[in-house]
């Protein structure tokens, strides 16, 4: 797979893939990661990437002609390709929208600043558009690092142990099951019992209701669109018991 980042600020995303598991995983060669600048797509002697919105308004917004240009210049050609503006008209990124994305062959991800892109940009040239979140960012830098982030832990390798991605909260729709590590006993804060009797089928059921547990506390949503069993039905209405009394 081959991510492309569009951006004006390049040493950003840079210092980004060289570290940890992406850095990894791109010296690994399960990935491919470039970051191409649209400033270098400009022809004026000041390399304007920017200019003043047409009716009035304050701020400057991101001229088509450079991020045109440098989608055209990365493009591949491979069956799949998705081209991603950042901005928080989009779609709110999620772990199944990574998992999708994953399948691609190439990703896109076009990062706006000042005021944001030419509307030609969203309209014409990107795919869909993906916000992280209902808050405001300066740029898109940092949403197109965290939609890079996820989608590549998806890749097979990637993660290294087969079952890490599988494991992640929101993979499957819940969170998390509690996790330790040595010492056994902490400041009289205890590691669980089943967790250190080398019985894998207890220890399989404790994280599963565990699982559940912290999904129904933390995030109940995430439960109206989760795959439930029989089995897990009647632990969250026994938990819901335990909680109302």
């Amino acid at each position: 797979m081959r991510i492309d980042i569009i951006s004006l600020f390049p040493e950003l995303i840079e210092a980004f893939y060289r570290h940890s598991i992406i850095g990894r995983a791109r010296a690994a060669g399960l990935l491919e990661l470039d970051v191409t600048n649209p400033r270098n797509f400009t022809y004026d002697r000041h390399h304007m990437v920017d200019d003043t919105i047409y009716g009035g308004g304050c701020g400057m917004l991101m001229k088509a002609g450079p991020l045109f240009a440098a989608v055209e210049a990365v493009r591949r050609d491979v069956p799949k390709r998705r081209v991603i503006l950042m901005g928080p008209a989009g779609e709110t990124f999620t772990q199944a929208k990574a998992r999708e994305l994953a399948a691609y062959d190439q990703l896109i991800l076009l990062c706006g600043h000042y005021e944001g892109v030419d509307y030609r940009v969203e309209e014409s040239l990107a795919d869909e558009t993906i916000s992280v979140g209902d808050y405001v960012l300066t740029g898109g830098e940092l949403p197109a690092m965290t939609i890079t982030d996820a989608v590549a832990r998806m890749i097979p390798g990637v993660l290294g142990a087969a079952g890490s991605a599988a494991d992640d909260s929101f993979y499957a729709s819940l969170l998390e099951y509690p996790q330790y590590t040595k010492p056994a006993v902490f400041r009289g804060l205890t590691v669980p019992e089943v967790l250190r009797n080398g019985d894998h089928a207890k220890i399989d059921a404790w994280r599963r209701r565990k699982s559940l547990e912290r999904t129904l506390q933390k995030r109940p949503d995430l439960l109206e669109t989760c795959d439930l069993s029989a089995k897990d039905k009647a632990i969250l209405a026994e938990l819901e018991g335990e909680e109302s009394r």
